[in-house]
């Protein structure tokens, strides 16, 4: 195969996604643009207002209060602190929870470990909206109701992510290696901290962005576990910029594109691991 036709067969993949990209930065610069939109023009254009040809943007009419607005808005600075601590709080308990179960399901041996891992399995299918109601007596009985504790406690070691770090183990932690480190005298912790975890780290940065995803964009525990207003998360407070007869469509798309911002900039710091962790156990090797 000559350097011609390679250039032509690598070049064939980006064409393809080259349509897919166009797709799905669409949302992202619309929502860009209506966040920096006057009121007036919110409705008029679809994306960024323009000259009188309708070619050129006019940079003019875009206005940035919007975002002023929001960051002035009571309480929002503080429902943005909240979603970082929570999202950050709990991404690093939960990885670390599920990586030290699913290493102990794969690695130690104990009695009960086919009961634990069929348990786990069995959690997997239980849908999460039917766990409200006993969690919230379970933290009305311990006392945790209306404080931090009640998002990050129930999600620490999760079942889905205990599961999945134990096939992460199997994969790419080998017995032989632990077995090694406990002939050394080495204790099971440090085992698992110094020999483990440093194999898994693809799977637990993967597994940190999924965390901080989902922790980030929880909705419905922080309005049935919370009750105060200036311990709730920034998706509540963003919800509860709707008003009831006006609506500015401009302060809640900017709140939108603010909300998005660490996500997104974990997202970049973090890719790299997250693709290795998605592929490594698509194939063995």
């Amino acid at each position: 195969m000559n350097r011609h036709t390679r250039t032509v067969l690598g070049f064939w993949p980006h064409l393809i996604l080259l349509p897919l990209a166009v797709v799905m930065f669409t949302p992202i610069v619309w929502l860009i643009a209506a966040s920096l939109k006057s009121q007036t023009d919110f409705f008029v254009y679809l994306f960024f207002p323009t000259t009188e040809n309708g070619w050129m943007i006019d940079f003019s009419r875009l206005t940035t209060v919007h975002i002023v607005n929001f960051f002035g808005s009571a309480g929002m600075g503080r429902a943005l602190a909240n979603s970082c601590f929570l999202a950050s709080t709990a991404a690093v308990l939960g990885s670390l929870g599920a990586a030290g179960g699913g290493y102990a399901l794969a690695r130690l041996r104990f009695k009960w470990a086919p009961f634990v891992t069929a348990l786990v399995l069995g959690l997997l299918i239980i849908p999460p909206p039917l766990l409200l109601a006993p969690t919230y007596k379970l933290l009305y009985d311990i006392g945790l109701l209306d404080s931090y504790g009640a998002i990050i406690l129930p999600i620490v070691a999760p079942a889905f992510g205990v599961f999945l770090f134990r096939q992460a183990t199997l994969q790419s932690v080998p017995r032989d290696l632990i077995e090694a480190a406990r002939v050394d005298g080495m204790g099971e912790l440090t085992i698992f901290f110094n020999v483990a975890l440093p194999l898994l780290r693809p799977m637990l940065g993967a597994f940190m962005i999924i965390m901080f995803l989902a922790t980030w964009n929880n909705f419905i525990s922080p309005q049935v576990f919370l009750h105060s207003t200036d311990k709730m998360p920034l998706a509540v407070a963003v919800a509860r910029l709707r008003g009831v007869y006006y609506q500015d469509y401009g302060l809640q798309m900017a709140a939108a594109l603010v909300s998005i911002a660490p996500p997104l900039l974990l997202f970049l710091l973090l890719q790299r691991d997250f693709v290795s962790g998605l592929t490594s156990g698509a194939v063995k090797g």
